[in-house]
């Protein structure tokens, strides 16, 4: 009996200790989609650095879970979002013109999660930078669905970006060695 009691107090360690997690992480996601710093040709959010920060951290299974709470958060009506509640809350905003993007994190961070980054800086760069590459393939598919395929959907939706991002990538891509020297210290995943 003993045995089944430690084992059940394990198991509700372990879900208690991954919900911190995921609510910590929506925290992290919100915060970084309220701070806009200043960059050319337009002001970044660490939005994107964050989820795939998440992924490298957490793993692809609790990165996801915490993600999708997010997601949730803001579909509920919950100021989570870049631009909320200044645009808009809930289900409203979410299914605008942000909607593919959103949707992109989860890919992304079940990517970022994925991997292994040990085989130096290029390969870190490169499994890092397809992990985000999915937010802007979803994010131009909703656009272009959204507002027109004979728009300038790249023009719109990534080419304002892609500086910000190379830069985010590269700042992730130099911290993943001391993320992961923290992972393993703390046990997660």
């Amino acid at each position: 009996m003993h045995i089944m009691e430690a084992v059940k107090k394990l198991e509700a360690s372990k879900i208690t200790t991954i919900i911190l997690l995921a609510v910590l992480g929506t925290l992290l996601l919100t915060i970084s989609a309220k701070i806009k710093i200043p960059f050319y040709p337009v002001p970044m959010t660490m939005q994107t650095f964050i989820v795939l920060l998440l992924g490298v951290l957490l793993g692809k299974k609790i990165g996801l879970i915490t993600v999708s709470l997010y997601l949730f958060e803001g579909m509920f009506g919950l100021p989570v979002f870049a631009g909320t509640p200044e645009k808009g809350i809930g289900l409203i905003y979410f299914t605008g013109p942000t909607m593919g993007y959103l949707i992109g994190f989860l890919i992304a961070v079940y990517f970022s999660g994925s991997f292994e980054y040990n085989k130096g800086l290029i390969n870190t760069f490169l499994k890092l930078l397809f992990s985000v590459s999915f937010i802007y393939i979803l994010g131009l598919i909703w656009l272009g669905i959204l507002i027109g395929w004979e728009k300038p959907i790249f023009k719109l939706g990534v080419q304002p970006f892609l500086l910000a991002e190379i830069f985010k990538v590269l700042l992730l891509t130099f911290l993943t060695s001391i993320l992961l020297k923290f992972k393993k210290l703390i046990k997660i995943t």
